[in-house]
């Protein structure tokens, strides 16, 4: 068998240990059921190719056969294949797999209904009892799944079989490459993670900067340097509500923002000991972007506390921005809160943990390593160059390990520069008016109450330097001729000691 013959005489080391650990899921999987019971899900894709070839080897090598004593010629996939085919999949995806199946003798059941109600069909008309899944860590549908996993209630009864559910991007191309098997030709474009034909681009960190004008052209997947940026070139949806003046009101048609959240976390900050600098930098950099922050809320480092602030604000927010309580001490609880928010489990993640031990060396490997235990299932690792550890983002949460302002501007910078994928989408300056008034806020506070309502788009704050200085009111938008409109409104409303100052 070519695969387990070119696995074995690989130098990589992890690779071997993935493939024996895959192996032995698929042979146990093979021991309990009959090959009549098993099928498996082929969908074209690059964890389903790895895992078809781990599913020829590990056939193969359940039935007896050592290195060589059958040539691949004459090997046979018995596997019940199961291929779902939509309107919505690349042509490529098509061809590669019907080419395949043609290739290895595959037998497809090819179905042309939805997902779910193919699976019911099939179960009904076979006597499947389980069905091998490329899923990894990582992928959407993988949180909360073991190596055996029963379907999920309301789904037929099966047993979903996960060989690959620990391998990381990196492992999938060393596996591929080192076996030197065909995969769908659209990786080699520039795609990481292929879905349908609606909702997949190439990534755009993998781009070629010096492409002729006219021409973007894109390196392979095997060279993108963080696995977990693999779905970069997934389609992302981008919140359609923000807050204005306290109530919510439709975008882009009114003010076009961004909404985020800030969380910090830390006992000092909350006793007084430390001044808390970070948050308001970031308000002062999220609102350069034309981004508007919700709330800045300190909380304990406290797991459960950490847990429900990310839960109060993580569906309010497009974005929320959460530091401290990051490291390998016993306080630092942050990472686990934000697990507990979206109910997963802490677990290894061995790409994160191979930044670690570059940066500290041997005291940050294995179990001991409490910094590379992160939220299993929802993880994406933000790297780029300027950082000497990737950032944590898991769903719309972004992890910060700044401890200081000089930090926060180094990671600000570099999730700057991964704007191309959407993470921090500018929405357009704000414009702002000042007013200063000796008026008392009682008197200004009608005519503010009017400005509010004549112009639902303006933001309107006031405030003053000292006791007894001039009150400042500031309005402020997305539209300058609404922000100089508002301004002339409530100039004219002010009878008298008003002065305009441009911001």
């Amino acid at each position: 068998m070519e695969i387990d013959k070119a696995v074995r005489e690989s130098e990589d080391g992890r690779l071997k240990i993935k493939y024996n650990n895959a192996i032995y899921v698929i042979q146990r999987a093979l021991s309990l059921y009959s090959i009549e019971e098993v099928a498996f899900s082929f969908n074209g894709g690059k964890d389903s190719t790895v895992l078809f070839h781990l599913l020829r080897a590990g056939y193969f090598l359940h039935n007896g056969h050592s290195n060589g004593d059958l040539p691949d010629a004459e090997f046979t996939f018995p596997i019940r294949t199961i291929y779902f085919e939509t309107s919505s999949v690349f042509p490529e995806i098509n061809s590669f797999t019907y080419e395949t199946a043609a290739s290895y003798g595959v037998q497809l059941d090819i179905l042309r209904e939805d997902f779910k109600s193919g699976l019911e069909a099939l179960l009904k008309s076979k006597p499947i009892r389980a069905i091998f899944l490329g899923v990894r860590i990582g992928d959407p549908t993988a949180v909360g799944q073991e190596q055996f996993s029963p379907s999920s209630p309301g789904w037929p009864p099966f047993m979903r079989v996960n060989p690959i559910l620990d391998w990381s991007y990196r492992d999938v191309w060393a596996f591929l490459l080192a076996c030197k098997v065909q995969y769908c030709g659209l990786y080699d474009q520039g795609y990481t993670s292929i879905g349908s034909i609606n909702d997949t681009v190439p990534n755009a960190l993998l781009s070629i900067n010096d492409s002729p004008i006219g021409e973007k052209r894109f390196k392979p997947a095997y060279m993108l340097s963080d696995g977990r940026s693999e779905r970069a070139g997934r389609a992302r949806k981008i919140s359609t509500a923000a807050t204005c003046n306290g109530q919510k009101c439709l975008l882009p048609h009114q003010s076009n923002a961004l909404t985020a959240s800030i969380v910090a976390v830390g006992d000092e900050i909350l006793s007084g000991i430390v001044e808390d600098k970070l948050g308001p930098l970031l308000c002062k950099k999220l609102h350069s972007l034309g981004w508007v922050v919700s709330q800045v809320a300190t909380v304990q480092n406290e797991l459960d506390s950490v847990a429900e602030e990310v839960i109060r604000w993580k569906s309010k927010s497009d974005l929320v921005f959460i530091y401290g309580g990051v490291g390998p001490l016993h306080s630092d609880v942050t990472s686990g809160g934000v697990a507990k928010a979206f109910g997963v489990r802490l677990a290894p993640d061995e790409e994160y943990e191979e930044y670690l031990s570059h940066l500290f060396g041997d005291k940050c490997t294995g179990e001991r390593n409490k910094m590379a235990q992160l939220p299993e299932g929802i993880t994406e690792l933000l790297q780029h160059e300027k950082l000497p550890v990737p950032l944590i983002k898991c769903h719309n949460v972004i992890v910060l390990t700044a401890t200081n302002v000089d930090e926060l501007d180094q990671q600000w910078d570099a999730l700057v520069d991964l704007r191309s994928t959407n993470l921090l989408a500018s929405t357009g300056p704000f414009y702002s008016k000042h007013l200063t008034t000796s008026l008392s806020d009682l008197e200004v506070a009608q005519p503010l109450s009017k400005i509010s309502f004549e112009f639902p788009d303006i933001y309107t704050g006031c405030y003053r330097k000292s006791r007894a200085g001039p009150l400042v009111i500031t309005l402020e938008g997305k539209d300058q001729e609404t922000v100089e409109a508002a301004i002339e409104s409530l100039s004219k409303k002010l009878s008298s000691g008003v002065k305009q100052v441009s911001v």
